[in-house]
């Protein structure tokens, strides 16, 4: 199977975990494109969807399904979202598409996290994928000399990028992140950091893997 049709296959397959008549957390990115376009074979069934990104906004919007603001509800039955890598505990590198700001404020708001990918996104060790820090503008050469010194990762801007929020993206290679938690609890804090692309304190309940066999669903204990 190619990987257009994985990600169409745990698209489809997430809809298991659609609560029907509830409002659903949507992300942002190729993966989560299928299951929005999933989501429209269901949307009378649901209220509408509180979406991560512009982009997944308008791709719900033209299916025809009704789009809350995040102020608007207070809490989701689950949150669906892609990832540039997932490691065996659930915790998640995002960022890929440069939505990983709002991607947290949504995922904050949901009782699940249900993680859809193809299996090459699945590792050991999160840190081959370059890590998404997305920075206030000014402070990027002050974010890259932290990443240098504290990590030893190489953190270049990501050129022509702006992100919904205004900032700009810092990609840092480099990185061997075997304890997520404490990274993203460190990162977090330093300052001109909106947001690191670091998924530990919201990492996946369930991750449905595209497979040529089929999904493979991996469930990670809370």
């Amino acid at each position: 199977m190619t990987q257009d049709e994985l990600k169409a296959l745990v698209g489809q397959a997430a809809l298991a975990h659609v609560v029907p008549g509830s409002i659903v957390g949507v992300g942002t990115g190729s993966t989560v494109n299928c299951f929005i376009d999933a989501l429209a074979t269901m949307k009378d069934q649901i209220q509408g969807a509180v979406s991560s990104s512009v982009k997944s906004t308008e791709r719900l919007q033209a299916h025809g399904i009704k789009v809350f603001e995040a102020s608007e509800v207070e809490s989701l039955p689950v949150y669906v979202d892609g990832a540039d890598e997932i490691d065996h505990s659930g915790c998640m590198i995002k960022g890929g598409g440069a939505a990983l700001t709002r991607e947290k404020i949504v995922a904050d708001l949901a009782q699940a996290f249900v993680c859809i990918a193809d299996e090459s996104k699945l590792v050991q060790t999160l840190g081959n994928f370059p890590l998404p820090v997305e920075v206030i503008p000014m402070a990027a050469a002050q974010v890259a000399r932290r990443f240098a010194s504290a990590y030893g990762g190489q953190a270049t801007v990501r050129a022509g990028v702006v992100t919904d929020n205004g900032n700009i993206i810092v990609d840092v290679r480099g990185l061997k992140i075997t304890d997520p938690l404490a990274m993203e609890t460190e990162v977090n804090q330093w300052p001109g950091v909106v947001s690191v692309g670091i998924f530990a304190r919201h990492a996946a309940q369930v991750c449905l893997l595209g497979t040529p066999s089929g999904v493979r669903t991996l469930s990670f204990a809370r």
